[in-house]
């Protein structure tokens, strides 16, 4: 009997230091380009299932009064620097608006519900009637789509609503007289568009628009970059994980784990290219920046902190708690962002509770203080 406790014992502890390890080389994530080393990645988006159980193990070690929780406490403390871009606390709630403000209004609209995900008959013209309610000064969408025909015209009716002087619209994909891309409108005036483009086949793409602010202009860059990717298949497999079904075997898992893992690969690959890309762009823009759109990746990312290094988050600034933007199936992090140069300063923002699309819209308000 005694000895099997040592064996439990000491599983026990294997246990612990596999998670323990596993939290700290999570900490490397946000640095390591994923196209150098793409496994720390993982890591990276695990990390609060890690730090959740590495809680849980720090809770067992006081209670047994064991000096083991040291260390525990330590390796959770070293990773704060990145853990406050995770939840954020503020107390700064003034949802007051202000003329000398930008308003600006980020949202995945998931094509209006085009495939009818949500399965109700107007989730369109709810879209509308929000967009409409909050008349941002400056509205960027991504996942856009347009028929020249039928209900889905959307540019002409978007710009009515939204009161929008102008709008820059990119198509990474048209059939016929359909047309999907993203969309950036705007009540100031737009004195130059431009696009950059990534290689991949997926609808992924990021657009910028030069705007005329007063005396200053502003260059606002919407971005969507490359998505998971999910399959009908993935989504049904993670749906039986969640009800915890017994009906997949251990083959079943292994294929459905490996496809998984393969297109989370390939996703974290792709991003850090086409972060880099941005970034590039964005480095040689003598104007102040805006950067709007869905990230796809958590604040434990490279591309996060990639751009966190570069530019402010405006959610570090007026947001609070974990922030989640994204409500589809995966696991809901933040992956929506707005960040912007030094020369701004955020005094509001907050992430809608609208359920009209698997993201929900940001909206934060930026002064310019500043046009060099």
């Amino acid at each position: 009997m005694k000895g099997l406790k040592n064996i439990i014992s000491i599983l026990f502890l294997i246990i612990y230091f596999i998670f323990l390890i596993s939290l700290l080389v999570s900490y490397l994530s946000p640095y390591i380009n994923p196209k150098n080393f793409w496994l720390f990645a993982f890591f990276g988006l695990a990390y609060p299932y890690l730090l959740l159980a590495n809680i849980v193990f720090l809770i067992w070690w006081i209670i047994r009064w064991k000096k083991l929780y040291w260390l525990s406490l330590l390796c959770i403390l070293i990773g704060w620097p990145n853990m406050k871009h995770f939840f954020h606390l503020s107390f700064d709630h003034d949802t007051s608006e202000r003329k000398d403000e930008i308003k600006i209004l980020s949202y995945n609209i998931r094509l209006f519900d085009l495939y009818n995900w949500t399965h109700q008959k107007n989730t369109r013209n709810k879209i509308f009637s929000f967009l409409e309610d909050e008349s941002a000064d400056i509205l960027c969408l991504q996942e856009f789509f347009q028929s020249d025909n039928g209900p889905f015209k959307m540019l002409d009716t978007l710009s009515n609503i939204t009161k929008s002087k102008d709008h820059h619209v990119e198509y990474t994909l048209t059939r016929r007289k359909d047309h999907w891309g993203m969309a950036t409108f705007s009540k100031y005036p737009i004195i130059n568009k431009g696009k950059i483009t990534f290689k991949t086949t997926s609808n992924n793409i990021c657009i910028f628009s030069d705007l005329k602010i007063g005396n200053d202009t502003v260059r606002v860059y919407n971005v969507h970059f490359q998505s998971i990717s999910f399959g009908n298949a993935d989504y049904k497999f993670m749906d039986v994980l969640k009800e915890k079904n017994d009906t997949l075997d251990a083959e079943d898992i292994e294929i459905a784990s490996k496809n998984i893992l393969r297109r989370l690969k390939r996703a974290f690959v792709k991003r850090a290219g086409q972060t880099d890309k941005v970034l590039e762009h964005i480095g040689s823009c003598s104007y102040p920046v805006i950067v709007c759109g869905d990230f796809n990746d958590t604040p434990f990312s490279y591309t996060y902190h990639s751009f966190n290094e570069k530019l402010q988050d405006a959610f570090m600034e007026n947001g609070s708690g974990i922030g989640s933007t994204y409500l589809g199936s995966f696991p809901s992090y933040r992956i929506d962002y707005i960040f912007h140069s030094d020369n701004f300063m955020a005094s509001g923002f907050d992430i809608a509770p609208t359920e009209l699309s698997d993201h929900y819209p940001l909206i934060s308000r930026l002064k310019l203080i500043s046009s060099k």
